[in-house]
């Protein structure tokens, strides 16, 4: 029964050790005797980003997708997404968001007047992407600005190939 208990207590302390990389004092507590334990807010449900308020207005991308073509397996892939505010308010864009970690967008932060222009470059990683004969990749950007409809997706596409090891 001892080292079932034992047991019981080594999983449940591996289960929880790796949960998160930003640890506070608060949960240092838990693991000591009588000391008052404090509750950890955890997220139930994600958080949407924040839809700039205001009035909206539309945006207009050269291109909604790029193809990179093929790639080797590790190779890092950008392209910069060009566009123009197509309405009459500034265009406000509040977040950039890739599909997964291995894209990355970065957006102009500072309003785009009605008529101008500007760029979103997208970082692919195609590190873990590859397969033999070529696997095809597609991500998507979800660009979050004060337009209608308040979402808008660009696509980067393409192979990444690996090579064949012997084994």
């Amino acid at each position: 029964m001892k080292y079932l208990s034992l047991l019981a207590v080594v999983f449940a302390f591996a289960m929880t050790s790796c949960n998160n990389d930003t640890a506070t004092t608060e949960d240092t507590n838990l693991a000591t005797p009588n000391a008052p334990t404090a509750a950890v807010a955890t997220p139930s449900t994600p958080v949407a980003p924040a839809v700039p308020v205001g009035p909206t207005t539309s945006i207009e991308f050269e291109e909604n997708s790029y193809d990179f073509g093929e790639v080797m397996d590790g190779e890092k892939v950008e392209h910069m997404y060009k566009f123009t505010n197509t309405g009459s308010e500034p265009l406000v864009i509040s977040n950039a968001k890739g599909s997964c970690g291995c894209t990355v967008p970065q957006w102009p932060k500072e309003p785009i007047a009605p008529g101008e222009s500007g760029e979103i470059l997208v970082r692919f990683d195609s590190k873990g992407k590859g397969r033999v004969g070529g696997g095809a990749q597609t991500k998507t950007v979800t660009i979050t600005a004060n337009t209608t409809p308040p979402d808008t997706r660009i696509t980067i596409k393409g192979k990444v190939n690996k090579e064949e090891t012997a084994g």
